[in-house]
């Protein structure tokens, strides 16, 4: 199968994406730990979310970017 049906999940381990891209920018996560990417995540996460998002963060992981 060349392409997924449209609706279809796909997951990947977090350790397989070295980029993520939003309208807020580019999170480059190749060879960084849990913290760093937990900060560039944040970094390009829409700014009315960013405040829950550190929230959740600290709450799951114990980090705190």
């Amino acid at each position: 199968m060349a392409a997924l049906d449209a609706g279809s999940t796909l997951t990947v381990h977090r350790a397989f994406v070295d980029y993520v891209v939003t309208e807020q920018g580019i999170a480059k996560l190749r060879g960084k730990g849990l913290r760093e990417r937990i900060g560039e995540m944040l970094a390009v996460a829409h700014p009315d979310f960013r405040a829950e998002l550190k929230t959740e963060a600290r709450r799951l992981y114990g980090v705190t970017a």
